[in-house]
């Protein structure tokens, strides 16, 4: 059995790629990956299979472009964290690269909620799931990396492994999904401030270090 949603009620008309990716995130998120048939996200789509397949080559395609919602961003995260040390318009070394990747990471989770939670849950069961869970480690190592420069810069203790405060970052960041709300009391800004004093206080960086 499939699932209980109603059934299939063709000409729905506005859907394009982007509005149906937000339903089909929820069918993934509801029966997981493996278990979502196509039956399944024309269902909740109130369209034919041949109509979904009009916008998706396939399942794993859908999968891939959700997944690059939550992964490319972050990425990007990265990318501009680094370019702007490079170019030297990041003051704080280090410290200041791990800040605005901290905060920009926050806002990134509360903006991609469903496609972030989807990540967190992928079991590594297909080709796509493994291309994404090799580069959500790519981001832990290039925080640990980050966070390898702080130390030797003096603004990160000596007793905690880089390898372990960038899984305890990243796992803060993510345990946001779980439940944030957008329309609750805490805005994506408070929620990165908030964050940002705990890692702060957690790694016990020197006072020269300011994540404020």
């Amino acid at each position: 059995m499939e699932s209980s949603d109603a059934a299939p009620r063709r000409g729905r008309p506005g859907y394009d790629q982007s509005s149906m990716l937000e339903v089909i995130v929820e069918v993934f998120t509801d029966h997981g990956y493996d278990a979502s048939s196509l039956g399944m996200i024309a269902n909740r789509l109130g369209l034919s299979k041949s109509a979904v397949y009009h916008h998706f080559a396939s399942k794993a395609e859908m999968l891939e472009i959700a997944l690059e919602r939550a992964l490319g961003a972050l990425e990007r995260v990265f990318d501009e964290a680094e370019a702007e040390a490079q170019a030297g318009s990041a003051p704080g070394g280090a410290v200041g690269q791990i800040r605005e990747i901290v905060r920009a990471a926050v806002l990134v989770a509360c903006a991609q909620q469903p496609y972030l939670i989807l990540l967190l849950r992928l079991h590594g069961n297909s080709e796509v799931e493994l291309r994404a869970l090799e580069r959500r480690r790519a981001l832990t190592a290039r925080l640990r990396a980050i966070f390898e420069r702080a130390r030797s810069e003096g603004a990160l203790r000596d007793d905690l492994d880089p390898g372990l405060a960038a899984r305890f970052t990243f796992g803060l960041v993510n345990s946001l999904v779980e439940w944030y709300r957008p329309d609750g009391p805490e805005t994506p800004e408070a929620l990165a401030d908030a964050v940002l004093a705990y890692v702060r206080s957690g790694l016990r960086v020197n006072e020269v270090a300011d994540f404020r």
